[in-house]
């Protein structure tokens, strides 16, 4: 197809790279992600327990191209109120021929890929996304196409994620494998289904695979002349003015198009830097850098979880919360964070679902039962502390 050009020499011989220290090392892999079983029911720990069986059981259906993936077990995780991202978990053995299979496939892909791509790639990360955004717009491109594509990972056709991995990959055996993982189907409720369109969440190969077919979308944008930032299937178009902010909007439906995809209508707008939008989890604005709505309403949502008044206030809980705020403020305290009072009302409120958990109550005098210097007694973390560390 020509919308992914061939770079020369294509790689020919991958299965053949396929060895037991590649298969070793994908294993610890997997295992580090953790993870819950798939359909079949075998843990990481089950697996491990007879581990050179398994895996060379595994290299020699890698090999001989008689691997045969199990359909994915469906679990479905809230997304926002009311709405539920599907998943689709792949047994642990699964996991290890897809890990085995990344390995195989990033290496020549990754010198294809666009330096404003930052998403699932090895030294990139959400806060190298975000500086690059704010550097677009200290140099004067403000107006900004707020894009979104419709349902990405769920609507994206085998045929486009296919052509795009036989751009550059010539081996039959690999290309083979790569289309068993998605037509995989999943179980729901006992009940398979087949899947004949997406790739899905939840897999260990999917984000590479979003990543090789929306690189074409990424040079497109850079062959226009536009600056934009792209972290997975989510990106932004920084824009000197709203006339190209329309012209980009036109060019990335058509290219989106092309890929039998879309840009979702009520997720998709044109905004600018001073007037603020979201993006990877915060509210970015000429006035302000601050978690967005959303990541409060989740972290909220966390807390809630650990503080339940029923249960007793103890060390434990003190552990918990201290690892979710220890991650938030890890996430969102960066250099340019302009959030310090929201944080200072989140640890407030934290301290009052702690005194609640302590008495079983809600009274405002009870704050005078349980100082700030108790909790900090107790070890507990503020959210505030992270701030300008």
């Amino acid at each position: 197809m020509a919308m992914f050009p061939i770079a020369k020499p294509k790689a020919h011989s991958l299965t053949g790279r396929i060895t037991r220290p590649l298969l070793l090392a994908a294993f610890k892999a997997v295992k580090r992600n953790r993870g819950a079983a798939g359909i079949d029911k075998v843990s990481i720990g089950m697996f491990e327990a007879n581990l050179i069986e398994n895996l060379s059981a595994l290299e020699r259906q890698l090999k001989d191209g008689s691997f045969s993936p199990f359909p994915l077990r469906r679990k479905f995780i809230l997304k926002e109120p009311g709405k539920f991202r599907p998943l689709g978990i792949p047994a642990v053995r699964d996991r290890i021929a897809q890990e085995v299979t990344r390995r195989l496939l990033n290496p020549i892909y990754e010198r294809l890929f666009h330096d404003a791509s930052f998403g699932f790639r090895q030294g990139r990360n959400c806060h190298q996304a975000l500086e690059k955004v704010l550097e677009h717009h200290d140099a004067g491109y403000r107006v900004v196409l707020d894009a979104d594509i419709k349902g990405f990972f769920d609507n994206l056709p085998h045929s486009i994620i296919m052509a795009a991995v036989a751009a550059q990959v010539a081996d039959g055996n690999i290309l083979r494998l790569i289309k068993k993982f998605l037509r995989a189907g999943v179980m729901e409720d006992g009940v398979f289904k087949p899947t004949t369109v997406g790739t899905p969440q939840g897999g260990v190969v999917s984000p590479l695979l979003a990543n090789i077919v929306l690189n074409h979308l990424d040079w497109q944008l850079h062959k226009h002349g536009y600056r934009f930032v792209r972290y997975a299937d989510d990106f932004v178009v920084l824009c000197p003015s709203t006339a190209k902010a329309e012209e980009a909007l036109t060019l990335v439906s058509q290219i989106l198009a092309n890929l039998g995809l879309s840009l979702s209508p009520e997720k998709t707008r044109i905004t600018t830097y001073e007037k603020g939008y979201t993006f990877l989890g915060f509210v970015l604005s000429s006035r302000s850098r601050r978690m967005r709505d959303k990541s409060v309403q989740k972290l909220q949502d966390k807390i809630r979880e650990i503080t339940t008044r029923s249960h007793n206030l103890d060390a434990k809980v003190i552990e918990k919360l201290n690892q979710v705020i220890r991650g938030t403020a890890g996430y969102f305290a960066t250099r340019w964070f302009t959030g310090r009072s929201v944080f200072r009302k989140l640890d407030s409120w934290i301290r009052r679902r702690l005194r609640c958990m302590k008495f079983k109550r809600f009274r405002l005098h009870d704050n005078r039962r349980m100082r700030l210097r108790q909790f900090q007694r107790f070890g507990l973390l503020s959210l505030e502390s992270f701030c300008g560390q």
